[in-house]
């Protein structure tokens, strides 16, 4: 039978799909990439051998792969028993089916140039989608994803609600909730590009280069403190703000990618381009006395490695770091190879300061302003200049422009770059071992496998190739890897928007990881990027404006059986929002939310004694004060070996790794610090103080109670309370305000606000009312409905 035929209830067979994952996982340990450590010379990976000594196509019970899986004889079963690993009946029956067929083999999906995809006929006419011819790509989202669901029992889930879909509009790309007018003017606008208009202005917002800039800090393992040994502090936070303005600038990913990357190697570069280099200062980095300097860089060059491979490639090279890779076809020699590109990043000043002081330089460093500072800075620059070259200028002026420029030039800061020095020896270490200088010296390539650097570059024979040759290589269609670049971060945008990957193994694309569940979905959106030049903004512009964006949430028996982790996309998938999400809805619904862009890390609220165990040297907290306790969560203080209590309790990283998805939980903890974290209990007293200003009543009547109520659910979740709602928060009213009247202590101490704080609470409020409506509000904004993405 044909490979692409199928059989009753069957689709038709994919080696990557359906083959590959089986004998990578079961196989290719043994008998897969790895040369030193292959058993009895076969490698399954490829076909030759595989036809040579194990497979016989068209013949599955001829072939000795079926025979050894189903020998019943320990000695002879494959996979061996001692590994633990066992091919199920419906793997064998796949295995089989394949071999049937011809056994035949494919390319590997990751490092194949995706072609223009050829679209399925259209199955639906969504009645107000993007106006016809408006965008050249309009639908092809849908018709893509539907063709998969038809092939399914399934059937695509049904619009969400209008006040859903702006809901999660604004949290997918802004971080920040709508309020219940931008809502009600949604509902209430009939235009037939009403929700195109929304999309177009939040993309235009500074709101979504913060937002994605979270998820970029993620991946390249941003924070403030270097994470080995005392985790002192490390000067880093403008890298943050280039992110934040690169995003919101729409700067091309190739671009945005070349700069950090290799920023000092491009000709005289810019502020801008020097504080993007400051990724390559990003590692984890150690500043004891007794370290061994031999060691680290062996370390650091690992972590580099790593990085820029799991970030760009999706690829787990790190494996390789001791010996071939078990899975991928890469070598121990390209991973030091890879190393190379990097050995010009000065590491020296690691090593010179063996004190255990809080280090106040990393160099190289230099001092900055941000944009909007350098922006003031060249304006008051000009006026100085203009006022004294005029013979009657005003002296309360002069020194006013001279007063707001000193106080301009104090909001520098330090940040760490990158400045090529005289490239380091990088030798092959045997077994990662780098106390063995046996192995080879490495030049800078790439995965032999991928290609060769210095003729991608055309380099003069002898002549080194750099990190820009290789932040180049990367985003090249034709000649470099630009097919599986585009491929990574299209997958990327797709978890981001959707809530899981096409592939649903964001970091790895290799033989462990999961192949895409719509290999021309990915292949499309991959194609987006590439054909609008690496635009973010447009490929995030199709994917939120498709129907399948703005499908509801549904989750019932039949896609539970079918589709239970909604692989098909036939519905939108309900999560609960990332940490730092989390806390700017809360501060936005109590409006505490400090709305500057950019910016020092902050330090809010924590724990007493939390860094209790923290040394080398020996740290007290000190929260920050007024307007920064109130930043975005984007601005919070990452500290690695103590990462704020709070966020780590809502899942978010450590970022001592690239973490290319955040896992998702749901545990007491998180309950936990949600109502007792300071942040939010004093965001529930200013939010009920707001829900007491707004419902414009002073009574305390069952209605006006009800007014309240429902103002509390319009501003947390955008609508009215449901009857239950209404009679379990008013129960819990009347009991919290009995509680409060017969111990006015209680309401005294609950209501206490540092000093710095200033809730503006109605005066007509009694103590026993103001505590017991925050007691609502904690309630409120700790609602699954409040927290969770619609």
């Amino acid at each position: 039978m044909p490979l692409g035929m199928t059989v009753a209830g069957e689709r038709p067979l994919s080696f990557n799909r359906d083959v590959r994952p089986i004998l990578s996982d079961k196989c290719f340990f043994c008998h897969g990439p790895d040369d030193t450590h292959r058993a009895a010379d076969l490698r399954l990976d490829q076909p030759e051998a595989a036809y040579e000594y194990a497979i016989q196509p068209g013949e599955a019970d001829q072939s000795e792969l079926i025979a050894r899986i189903v020998d019943p004889d320990p000695d002879v079963q494959m996979p061996p028993p001692e590994t633990g690993k066992r091919v199920t009946e419906a793997e064998l029956a796949v295995l089989r089916r394949w071999i049937d067929a011809g056994a035949p083999y494919e390319a590997y999906w990751a490092y194949v140039k995706p072609d223009r995809v050829a679209l399925p006929e259209a199955a639906f006419d969504a009645p107000d989608a993007l106006p016809r011819g408006a965008e050249p790509d309009a639908g092809s989202i849908d018709r893509l994803v539907r063709a998969e669901v038809a092939r399914s029992p399934l059937q695509p889930a049904p619009r969400a609600s209008r006040r859903d879909q702006l809901r999660r509009l604004y949290f997918d790309l802004t971080g920040l909730p709508p309020s219940y007018d931008q809502i009600a003017d949604f509902i209430a606008d009939q235009r037939p590009d009403a929700y195109a208009r929304r999309v177009d202005a939040l993309l235009a917002s500074p709101r979504f280069g913060e937002r994605f800039a979270q998820y970029w800090l993620d991946l390249v393992r941003f924070a403030d403190t270097v994470g080995y040994h005392g985790d002192q502090v490390h000067n880093i936070a403008p890298y943050r703000d280039y992110v934040i303005d690169a995003i919101n600038d729409n700067m091309p990913l190739d671009r945005f990618s070349r700069e950090q990357l290799a920023g000092d190697l491009l000709e005289n570069p810019t502020i801008e381009q020097q504080i993007a280099s400051g990724y390559n200062r990003l590692l984890q980095t150690t500043h004891e006395g007794g370290l061994q300097p031999k060691e680290y860089l062996a370390i650091y060059a690992a972590d580099r490695v790593r990085n820029f491979s799991a970030v760009w490639m999706a690829a787990t090279m790190g494996c390789a770091q001791c010996h071939d890779h078990k899975y991928d076809p890469y070598t121990a020699k390209d991973f030091y190879s890879l190393a190379a590109f990097f050995a010009d990043v000065d590491e020296e000043k690691h090593f010179t300061n063996g004190t255990n002081a809080l280090p106040t330089r990393r160099e190289p460093e230099i001092d900055v302003l941000g944009r909007t500072d350098r922006m003031r800075l060249a304006d008051l620059d000009a006026a100085i200049r203009a006022a004294q070259s005029e013979s009657d200028s005003d002296p309360e002026r002069m020194k006013s422009l001279e007063k707001e420029r000193d106080s301009v030039l104090a909001r520098k800061q330090r940040t760490m770059i990158t400045k090529a020095i005289e490239p380091r020896t990088v030798r092959f270490l045997p077994r990662g071992n780098w106390l063995d200088d046996s192995g080879d010296v490495m030049q800078p390539a790439v995965p032999e496998f991928l290609g060769d650097i210095a003729a991608f570059a055309d380099l003069p024979e002898g002549q080194r190739a750099t990190r820009l040759d290789l932040a180049n290589w990367l985003f090249d269609v034709d000649h470099g890897i630009g097919g599986l670049t585009a491929r990574v971060f299209a997958n990327r945008l797709w978890y981001l928007y959707s809530g899981r990957g096409i592939s649903p193994t964001l970091g790895d694309f290799g033989g462990q990881g999961r192949p895409p569940t719509n290999p021309d979905l990915l292949d499309h959106l991959a194609g987006v990027l590439i054909r609008t030049g690496w635009d973010l903004k447009a490929t995030v512009r199709q994917i939120v404006t498709s129907e399948t964006y703005r499908q509801a949430v549904v989750m019932d028996d039949a896609r539970r059986t079918q589709d239970p982790y909604n692989d098909l996309a036939a519905s939108q998938s309900g999560h609960r929002l990332p940490a730092e999400t989390v806390r700017d809805a809360v501060l936005e619904m109590s409006e505490l939310l400090d709305h500057q862009v950019g910016g020092r890390s902050v330090r809010p609220y924590q724990p007493e004694g939390y860094y209790r165990h923290l040394n080398f040297p020996r740290r007290i907290y000190s929260n920050d004060r007024g307007r920064m306790l109130w930043r975005r969560g984007l601005y919070t203080h990452w500290q690695r070996q103590f990462l704020h209590p709070t966020l780590k309790a809502l899942d978010a990283p450590s970022r001592e790794e690239c973490t290319a998805a955040r896992s998702r939980s749901n545990t007491p903890l998180e309950a936990l610090a949600l109502l007792n974290d300071p942040t939010f209990v004093i965001a529930a007293k200013a939010f009920a103080a707001r829900v007491l200003r707004e419902s414009g009543t002073a009574e305390s009547s069952a209605a006006a109670i009800e007014t309240r109520i429902d103002t509390a659910m319009r501003i947390a979740i955008g609508r009215d309370a449901s009857d239950l709602e209404r009679e379990t928060l008013a129960s819990l009213l009347e009991s919290e305000i009995g509680r409060f009247e017969n111990d006015p202590a209680a309401s005294e101490a609950f209501l206490a606000t540092p000093s710095d704080v200033s809730i503006a609470w109605p005066a007509e409020a009694s103590d026993a009312e103001r505590a017991a409506w925050s007691s609502v509000a904690r309630a409120v904004l700790n609602l699954h409905e409040t927290l969770y993405r619609p």
